[in-house]
């Protein structure tokens, strides 16, 4: 199935107290690039995310946001900072002392120091905190998914448009290619007899010129490729895994084909079939940057 590298997901989970958010958003891209952007108590899975992210989106520059919230007086509670304490006693007390000050130096003042009272995350075992982390980014990429698909429905559907537009083009170059020879001979046995009278034309030698004519402008070979080349394009297009690399190589020969045709036919009216032609080419190219 054709799909897009362009869309958005979205996927929580339940993660202890409260839950995990991931929204994954994915652009167009030559290769795969895979950016993750998570919390700090998350960070031990940023691998474990990149590997499940890569699993399903082959080709993309992928962006994914982790969020991890805390439902209000669940999943959080006080921490003290002892080092931190320790060293505010110690300061206060030879403070206390340089300075011959009387009192204690109290616990309230201690405490209310900065830092040394924090309300910190609650712990969760790591393998249930991997499996919630895991669940809500694979929500995030069925959802991308989901998306891509359709954008690619419609990229496919557009794209066998400009495959038939291209086929009938193709056929009214096979019909006036015969006919390109047979109009040269013409032209030029008139424009010999014009110029040296219509009984001395030499009948051989027009007919080797015609042979000569006939055989630098024979574009049949070009053509059999060029069909060849749409047949494999019906057939890439039916695949069901990532086909963008594989268009982009086959695209690069079809416009091969067609400025092939195009030098050699020296033909006004083919000329003007292969400019459609080349356009259709290019208009499926500019369809091909969003495919995976």
């Amino acid at each position: 199935m054709i799909k897009s590298m362009t869309g958005y997901g979205k996927g929580e989970a339940a993660a202890g107290g409260g839950r995990i958010i991931v929204e994954i958003k994915s652009v167009n891209h030559r290769y795969s690039e895979i950016t993750v952007k998570l919390p700090r108590t998350l960070l031990p899975f940023e691998l474990d995310v990149k590997k499940g992210v890569a699993a399903c989106l082959k080709r993309g520059k992928v962006d994914v946001f982790i969020q991890r919230e805390e439902l209000a007086g669940v999943g959080a509670a006080p921490v003290v900072n002892v080092p931190l304490a320790k060293a505010y006693a110690e300061l206060f007390n030879r403070l206390k002392t340089e300075l011959g000050l009387a009192g204690e130096v109290s616990l309230e003042l201690i405490a209310g120091q900065r830092d040394v009272l924090m309300v910190g995350e609650a712990s969760q075992p790591d393998e249930a905190l991997q499996a919630n982390l895991m669940a809500a980014v694979q929500g995030a990429i069925e959802n991308l998914d989901s998306m891509r698909s359709r954008e690619g429905a419609a990229l496919l559907q557009d794209m066998r448009q400009r495959r038939e537009l291209a086929d009938a083009l193709l056929a009214r170059v096979e019909q006036r290619a015969p006919v390109v020879v047979a109009d040269y001979a013409a032209r030029l046995k008139e424009r010999v007899a014009q110029l040296i009278g219509a009984g001395l034309v030499d009948e051989m030698r027009l007919a080797q010129e015609v042979a000569i004519m006939a055989d630098r402008c024979d574009v049949t070979e070009e053509l059999v490729r060029f069909r060849s080349h749409l047949g494999q394009l019906d057939q890439i297009l039916a695949l069901t895994e990532p086909v963008g690399r594989k268009l982009d190589f086959l695209l690069q020969e079809m416009n091969r084909e067609v400025n092939t045709i195009g030098s050699k036919a020296n033909d006004a009216e083919i000329a003007g079939y292969v400019v459609e032609l080349k356009a259709e080419l290019e208009k499926i190219r500019e369809q091909l940057q969003n495919i995976e």
